[in-house]
């Protein structure tokens, strides 16, 4: 091996379950380079990996290419099916961990886990070939076999939980909607309390009424067509509208001052679920657009329907599928239709097509 050409790294050598690793920084450019065995072709069983997604990589190569300054990506892992040679920096205990890994030209290399960040930064290095000396971790394991790869790939996707909704959106910077969610709901005192920032379901004893993940779904129908792009303004109308509405359900404030569980909101009332909310974004959209100037004026209806989930005759087939709420698009849709004509608003042509079917269903 000392004679032929070999792929030198500066690396640092580990040791895990007994089993030798190595973690190095590969350029951009090398991960074009360097040749990856490509499984495409090979049964599932004699596969390491998952078939890559090609209809992922153009949305992950753009998230690289619109955020140049903050794009963030995790090391790849790699198993080397070859020998390989570990020249440390110093033989001085403690020290001998830095040092070079040469690896033969002929080595095969397969990606354990990261195969899609790695077609989507060469996805982007075609449209920005500066991006070549920009460097990412890589992980590298030794000739493990077919069995030991496949079962690296279970482990290390075992753990691997996405986080909710919720919290992306919390966390997310970049979205202009999620900004103004969150702005709307830490600016108001009624919201602050009752929307959860974290979970996208709230389980049975949470003391909250909302999840971000519907606020923002919600806040988002709300203004579409209507934002300035002043976030600061559109935050100020969102939360105008939003705690105008919630004067229309004096019961969301006995929760907030926790003279009511929020469970028995949510298993008695329609308007204590993601789906209400987002119909009255919708409804609300239209309401502000009919009436910019006088919209709160025309909020009293709300509180005239009879939002209980008791109620089957109005709610069964709208919010409701065999008494269960519903948040798939055409429920939304007949939830809004309801909101919409207690508020004297025209339907679209979308949403009385659907209004229209369901009516022919439920005469049947």
């Amino acid at each position: 091996m000392d004679t032929q050409p070999t792929l030198q790294f500066p690396a640092i050598r580990g040791v895990q379950a007994g089993r030798e690793y190595y973690v190095t920084m590969w350029t951009l450019r090398t991960l074009k380079q360097i040749s990856i065995f490509d499984e495409t072709e090979l049964p599932a069983e004699l596969r390491a990996q998952r078939v890559l997604s090609k209809a992922r990589i153009p949305e992950m190569a753009g998230y690289v290419l619109d955020n140049p300054k903050d794009y963030v990506f995790s090391a790849l892992t790699a198993s080397i099916d070859s020998n390989v040679i570990f020249e440390p920096f110093s033989k001085e205990s403690g020290q001998d961990r830095l040092g070079t890994l040469k690896v033969p030209m002929d080595a095969r290399f397969i990606i354990n886990d990261g195969q899609h960040r790695r077609a989507a930064i060469l996805s982007a290095l075609e449209h920005k070939p500066s991006l070549a000396y920009e460097t990412i971790a890589v992980v590298f394991f030794l000739d493990i076999g077919l069995e030991r790869c496949q079962q690296m790939f279970a482990d290390l996707n075992r753990y691997a939980i996405r986080p909710s909704r919720s919290l992306g959106l919390l966390y997310d910077h970049r979205d202009d909607k999620a900004k103004l969610a969150r702005l709307v709901v830490m600016k108001s005192e009624l919201f602050r309390d009752l929307v959860d920032l974290e979970k996208s379901s709230l389980a049975l004893r949470s003391r909250k009424l909302f999840t971000l993940s519907a606020f923002f779904n919600a806040s988002a129908d709300l203004l579409e067509g209507l934002a300035s792009g002043d976030l600061e303004q559109d935050a100020q109308l969102a939360r105008g509208y939003w705690e105008a509405v919630a004067d229309e359900f004096p019961i969301w404030r006995q929760v907030r001052g926790g003279h009511l569980p929020s469970s028995e909101i949510r298993e008695g009332y329609i308007h204590g679920h993601g789906i209400a909310l987002q119909a009255l974004g919708k409804a609300g959209n239209a309401l502000l657009k009919r009436y910019p100037a006088k919209w709160a004026d025309h909020l009293k209806p709300l509180s005239k329907i009879n939002w209980s989930r008791s109620n089957a005759r109005l709610w069964e087939g709208r919010a409701l599928i065999g008494g269960k709420v519903s948040k798939v698009t055409t429920n939304v849709t007949l939830t809004t239709n309801v909101v919409k004509k207690a508020l004297g608003l025209d339907l679209t042509k979308d949403e009385q097509s659907v209004e229209d079917a369901f009516r022919r269903g439920f005469k049947r």
